[in-house]
């Protein structure tokens, strides 16, 4: 048996089936395309749904991958177990209708006993019980022994997700034990002592299972196999355990040397060093996908593996920011594979240092909170911590479950798990609820979105805004239709279209379709789940059919001002990276007919300069009036020519890149002027953060442009009227106004201050005494705050002992305040209270401590009541 690395094993394998005439595909990206039923790519077949239904034609009938997956379901398993990981690997080779089991089953067993060398006596196999086919192919097409085949069940060797596609399966298994295995009742006790290991599942789709429970026969069926590398690469490297094969141990000695902490003598900690490495390696993944930390969907994922395995950092004694540095440890390991890691290590090590700090802000205030929550107990006589507050300390402070435990019980506490487990539980329905409802495909139930991939729709939109075509389908929200009438919505695909569908942050065409004897008014257009061009219609005038001769008009006008913010947007791109950073990556886009929003990766915001400097290089660049140009490609030419790409973004084998003469480079599926020129002006009206690590510029283009300055122009004009002076005088002229301004507001200040200070006198005479308290109530005009708290700061002097309360109509509101001395306080006196409840007169509410407090209140017509509630109060306080 070859002792292989896992970079190098990867290579075998999809080398093995580009042997057998398989097309390799880059993995996809850990963001789902249009898939609403997962949140992140978690097996190798996941991006390929589409293809397996027959609604998006394959790049070829055979494929080969090595898919980027992660699963956060057994996440408080990782770093306990010998095979729990939240990101890993998924090698997979895939026939899309083409061959079926009488190939893939000798060329698995080729691979692994030709290939990889494993010895067959270490080999068995699993088949679904009623599959002889299956049997008879591994019998007479390999030499296994078929003594080393087990029939298993439904649960064990047939695979299905709800309705849909589905079908038996054949799973090969390596024995790590001595001696060989008879019957089926051993061989699935070795599998649950973990003895025998499935290491390779090839799954034969050959049904479809409809809503009754029947399967039907596909009338293509499919091979889909599935065979986890860090698996494999423990038994081919001699390991019991995913921590230990070469790439990932050595991003585990990275932690080990940045901990001090040595691998193998405590198994608490060699818990904590496992979960830090699975945890940054898979953070660092998701990073390069274009993920960024946020407290819902997959950004939460990000951000709770991220602190989880900041936390154990902790846990080893880590002082500091230190996952950075592991970030290096995975990018130098896993480059080879995933060269995009590389061109985006700069910023993942950034996104990975801001998010790290934050959550050291937050896991002290944390601690803080939790230990207040503790006080609370033990005063109260309690024994256990609310499960909500357990839940919020792990939602918001990203404190786990099992820390808040370890400290209550160092208390001598406990916590209420089942009330947590039941918040856990709620905001897991929470994220599903906000995915919707989906199928197979995680697609909305639209007839639009069953369309067969036989249906072609040729799209003539860079060349032509019109052109002439035949309905090949008509739908509505419940049903395929062969006719629509006038009044009525629905959907159209149409053998060829001028109309460009929302894609790349472009949003879709609008216009017109006619035909004879009706009209209909296109309002959207989106591709649907198998990437087909579909027309969102209103049927203006007649009845359209299936089979109808159109002309299909796209709006002029509105094209082209979508074509000036795209071209825009794509010099905005490279005129960041020249001016403020070549690390700037874009990160999202929005272009429409009125505006452009380009999202990009930074770290803070631009200064004023900086995008002063932005603006003027674009505009530059627009009136050198460079010629716009389109170029078929492949990917690596592509990236030779120095073209700008999204990092998460697939594309096929050629690609079309967008050229802005030299200026920009950039692959691009959109719409664009033919030359910068036409953009006429460009004019950024906001730069704004949005994300952690993510800011957002909008601007405009052409006309809108032009309104938007022509805007300015005049708002500039009217403050000019307004201020009486020249557009060259405006800026002394606020300036003057201004200082005008604060000596007036200063004189009026000090007159309000002799105002009050007049009104001593008749406040020092209201004095009451209660209960041996000397009390002031007095109500005031038009003393703000500041004033009325320097005046009963004033009268507490001078009263020198007891409690002064001063309420104030200012404006149709209420302004309170409350002061005493130690010895009142003493006696019972309560500033706090007394503003409490006498606020609550006037509207209002506030509060503050013993010797001092303040509030507001909204009804002046009850100050008079306010002020005689006073004296109650304190009598109450005073005994």
């Amino acid at each position: 048996m070859k002792n292989i690395g896992t970079n190098d094993l990867r290579e075998e394998f999809l080398k093995f089936f580009e042997s057998k005439d398989h097309l390799r595909m880059k993995s996809f990206s850990l963001v789902p395309k249009n898939d609403k039923s997962l949140l992140l790519i978690n097996a190798g077949m996941a991006p390929l749904k589409p293809y397996f239904t027959g609604l998006q034609e394959p790049p070829r009938r055979r494929v080969t991958t090595c898919q980027k997956c992660i699963r956060t379901g057994d996440i408080e398993n990782v770093g306990k177990t010998s095979r729990h990981g939240t990101f890993f690997e998924m090698l997979g080779n895939f026939s899309f209708g083409d061959y079926f089991k009488e190939e893939i089953i000798p060329w698995a067993w080729e691979f692994i006993t030709e290939v990889l060398q494993i010895p067959k006596d270490k080999l068995y196999v699993t088949i679904y019980l009623e599959d002889d086919e299956a049997f008879e192919i591994w019998k007479s097409k390999t030499d296994v022994d078929p003594n080393r085949i087990f029939r298993l069940g439904k649960d064990d060797n047939f695979w299905e997700i709800g309705v849909g596609p589905c079908g038996p399966c054949t799973e090969i298994h390596f024995d790590r034990g001595e001696g060989v295995i008879t019957n089926v009742e051993d061989f699935l006790k070795a599998a649950d002592e973990d003895r025998v290991v499935e290491f390779w599942n090839l799954v034969f789709t050959q049904f479809d299972k409809d809503e009754e429970g029947n399967y039907n026969r596909l009338e293509h069926p499919n091979i889909d196999t599935g065979m986890g590398l860090e698996r494999i690469a423990t038994i081919m490297q001699g390991v019991d355990n995913i921590f230990e094969i070469d790439t990932v141990k050595n991003i585990l000695a990275k932690v080990s040397e940045l901990s001090g902490v040595k691998y193998g003598e405590n198994s608490n900690k060699d818990v904590s060093l496992r979960i830090i490495t699975d945890h940054v390696k898979a953070v660092t993944m998701l990073i390069s996908d274009g993920v960024s930390p946020s407290n819902e969907g997959r950004g939460y994922v990000l951000r709770r593996l991220l602190r989880r395995a900041a936390r154990h950092g902790r846990l080893l004694g880590i002082k500091g920011i230190f996952l950075k540095d592991v970030v290096d440890s995975v990018v130098e390991n896993y480059a080879p594979a995933y060269p995009e890691l590389k061109e985006n290590q700069d910023y993942i090590k950034k996104m990975v240092t801001l998010e790290e700090e934050r959550f050291n802000e937050t896991i002290d205030s944390g601690m803080n909170i939790l230990l207040g929550y503790i006080d609370e107990l033990i005063k109260e006589g309690k024994d256990t911590l609310d499960g909500e507050k357990a839940f919020k300390l792990y939602d918001t402070f990203g404190f786990p479950y099992e820390l808040t435990e370890e400290i209550c019980e160092e208390k001598s506490l406990k916590v209420d798990r089942e009330a947590f487990d039941k918040e856990m539980e709620d905001q897991r329905t929470r994220a599903r609820n906000a995915r919707g409802e989906s199928s197979y495909m995680g697609s909305d139930e639209l007839p639009i979105n069953k369309i067969d991939a036989a249906v072609e729709s040729e799209f003539l939109g860079y060349e032509t805004l019109t052109c002439e075509g035949e309905v090949l389908v008509l739908a509505d929200d419940n049903d395929f239709r062969e006719e629509l009438s006038e009044g009525e919505k629905g959907y159209l695909v149409s053998d060829k279209t001028p109309f460009y569908a929302e894609m790349g942050g472009q949003v879709g065409d609008k216009g017109i379709i006619h035909g004879e004897g009706f009209k209909i008014v296109v309002f959207d257009t989106k591709k649907n789940v198998g990437g087909k061009t579909v027309q969102y219609i209103k049927v203006e005038e007649g009845t359209v059919k299936v089979g109808s001769k159109v002309t299909l008009e796209v709006n002029r006008i509105r094209r082209s001002n979508i074509c000036k913010n795209h071209t825009a947007t794509h010099m905005l791109h490279s005129a960041l990276k020249k001016v403020v950073g070549d690390h700037i990556n874009q990160a999202g886009s929005y272009v429409d007919d009125e505006r452009l929003r380009f999202d990009f990766t930074h770290f803070q915001g631009l200064s004023k300069e900086e995008l002063e400097k932005v603006e003027t290089l674009v505009n530059e660049k627009i009136m050198e009036v460079y010629n716009v140009g389109t170029n078929l490609m492949t990917l690596d030419e592509a990236r030779g020519s120095g073209a700008m790409a999204l990092f998460d973004d697939k594309y096929g084998d050629k690609v079309r890149v967008v050229g802005v003469g030299e200026f920009s480079k950039e692959l691009c599926g959109g719409t664009h002027v033919h030359n910068s020129g036409e953009i006429g002006l460009f004019k950024i009206v906001s730069e704004a953060g949005v994300a952690a690590g993510i800011r957002r510029i909008e601007a405009l283009t052409g006309f809108n442009a032009i309104k938007y300055v022509e805007d300015k122009q005049k708002l500039l004009i009217d403050a000019c009227h307004a201020l009486k002076c020249s557009e060259k005088e405006i800026l002394n002229r606020i300036s003057n106004s201004n200082a005008e301004l604060k000596e007036k507001e200063k004189e009026i200040s000090e007159l309000k201050s002799k105002l009050t200070m007049g009104a001593e006198d008749d406040i020092l005479n209201s004095v009451k005494e209660i209960n041996g308290v000397k009390v002031v109530s007095y109500a005031l005009e038009d003393v703000d705050g500041n004033a009325l708290r320097d005046l009963a700061d004033k009268i507490r002097d001078k009263v020198q002992s007891g409690i002064v309360v001063l309420i104030s109509n200012v404006g149709g509101k209420v302004n309170l305040v409350a002061m005493a001395t130690k010895d009142s306080v003493q006696l019972g006196v309560h500033c706090g209270k007394v503003i409490k409840e006498v606020a609550s007169i006037v509207g209002g509410g506030g509060g503050g401590r013993p010797d001092m407090a303040q509030a507001g209140g909204k009804n002046p017509e009850k100050i008079n009541e306010a002020v005689n509630k006073v004296y109650e109060i304190v009598e109450s306080l005073v005994k």
